[in-house]
C-alpha cells in the first residue's frame, strides 16, 4: 500500500485533479507520485497543455487554496461510493467502508492519505513543467510557502 507523508502536497493533488476535470473535462489522474519537494500526476489525455491552460490551472488551484476551504472526511459504504466515484485506484483488500476526503464543496474523492485541515495551509501551487507522450499528460508541481 502506498504511504503518503506530505499532507500539503497530497491535498494539492486533490485540488489539481478537480481543476483538470472542470477545466479540461478529463478524468482524475490515473497515476501520481507525491513527494515533499515536487510531485507529479499522470492523466490520460490527447495532447500537451497550452501555456494558457497551464496558467489557468495554476490560477484555479491557487484560488481554491486561498479560499481556505475546510478539508474533511466521511466514511461511506463501498457500494454507495462506487456509484459516485471511480474506485479503480483503490488498493486491493479495501474494506466495505471507504474514507472520502472532501475539499469544501469543490472536490470529494476516496483516499487513504493524510491531508491538511484547511486549503490555506497548502501554500502557493506552481506547475513546474508538463509533458505529453503516448496519450499521457504528466504535470509536475511544487508548493511554496
Amino acid at each position: 500500500m502506498k504511504e503518503y507523508t506530505e499532507p500539503r502536497m497530497h491535498t494539492a493533488e486533490h485540488i489539481l485533479n478537480q481543476a483538470m476535470v472542470r477545466l479540461l473535462g478529463c478524468k482524475r489522474a490515473f497515476s501520481s507520485h507525491i513527494e515533499r519537494k515536487r510531485s507529479k500526476c499522470d492523466y490520460k489525455f490527447d495532447r500537451a497543455l497550452t501555456a494558457e491552460e497551464t496558467a489557468e490551472l495554476e490560477k484555479r488551484v491557487n484560488e481554491i487554496i486561498r479560499a481556505g476551504l475546510p478539508v474533511g472526511e466521511a466514511f461511506v459504504p463501498k457500494e454507495e461510493a462506487a456509484v459516485k466515484f471511480d474506485l479503480g485506484r483503490l488498493p486491493e483488500g479495501t474494506g466495505n467502508t471507504l474514507r472520502v476526503i472532501m475539499v469544501g464543496d469543490y472536490d470529494a474523492c476516496p483516499c487513504i492519505g493524510p491531508h491538511v485541515k484547511s486549503t490555506s495551509e497548502i501554500g502557493l501551487f506552481k506547475i513546474a513543467s508538463s509533458s505529453f507522450e503516448n496519450g499521457v499528460l504528466r504535470i509536475r508541481f511544487k508548493l511554496g510557502k
